[in-house]
Formats: C-alpha cells, structure tokens, sequence
C-alpha cells in the first residue's frame, strides 16, 4: 500500500465513529433477520441462512470503497446465487444517493443501508471498505479492515456452499 494511501486510510479511520458497541472478530455467529434493501426488496432471512454470505460497508463517497466495489459486483455476478451470497451495507445517511450511485454503476449486489440491525451484527464500522465472510452455519470466517484488491476479492469465492 503507498504511502499516501495508507495516510487516507487512516484519514477515514479517523473520521468513522468510535464505537461503544461489541467488537466481532471471525469466530463470532450472525443470527440473521430479513434485511430491506435501499429498493424496497427484502432479503429474507431464509435466503441467508445455510449460505455463504460476502458483507461488505461502504459509503458512495470512500474513494477505497470505489475502488473495491467493482470486485464484489463481479465476485456477485460470478457466484451469487452458487452458494455465495452478497449484501453489502451503506453508511450513508440517505438512500438515496445509494440509489443513484448503483444505477450509475450497473450495480447490482444487495445493498442495504446501514444501522441498528446490521450493527447488531458486525458492531460498528472500524474502517472502510469493511468486508466480512459469514458460512453456512452463522460464522464470521473472514475479516478485512480497508480496500481489498481484484485479487483478494475474487478469493473469497473459496469460501461459497457447494450447491
């Protein structure tokens, strides 16, 4: 990572709220409830369970999360739905906004916004992009804290179901 990368990283660190929340750490179980989406759709439970799930937080305005999105869209289009689902989170404030910068970009992974549910879940935001790896049985089996590249995000397909 370059120099200047690693300062705007820990730029955004900085600005990310301190967390009075639990940490999680891979070990850790998700019990997971449906999940609107900025669309309207809802992710039900059901589809979740007894699947890989790659969750990622973003914002539309982390240069890193721009930078990375474009793996997990093409990690979502390789696999989603063979074992391997994707549903990412937005800090932003408003949806809409998350709305515009997925049509713009062709996006089409599950995005939800942010909040009391999914820090539920993950605790609250250390960095971003943040990305987890939930197996088939609940468990937290990857953690990534900053941007991930190509490479690193198209391996994260080892860790789908086998259908």
């Amino acid at each position: 990572m370059t120099l200047v990368r690693r300062l705007l990283f820990a730029l955004l660190a900085a600005t990310l709220p301190l967390s009075g929340a639990r940490a999680v750490d891979v070990g850790d179980r998700v019990a997971w409830s449906d999940v609107t989406l900025v669309d309207g759709r809802v992710l039900r439970a059901a589809d979740l369970r007894g699947k890989t799930v790659v969750v990622e937080f973003w914002a539309t305005w982390c240069p890193f999360c721009a930078a990375q999105n474009p793996h997990i869209q093409k990690l979502h289009a390789q696999h989603g739905g063979k074992g391997l689902v994707v549903l990412t989170f937005s800090i932003d404030k408003d949806p809409a906004p998350v709305r515009k910068y997925m049509a713009e970009r062709g996006f089409t992974f599950a995005v939800a916004m942010a909040g009391p549910q999914s820090e539920s879940w993950f605790g609250r935001r250390k960095a971003l992009p943040e990305v987890y790896v939930v197996d088939s049985t609940g468990r937290i089996v990857f953690r990534e804290l900053g941007e991930m590249f190509a490479e690193d995000v198209a391996a994260l397909a080892r860790f789908a179901t086998k259908p």
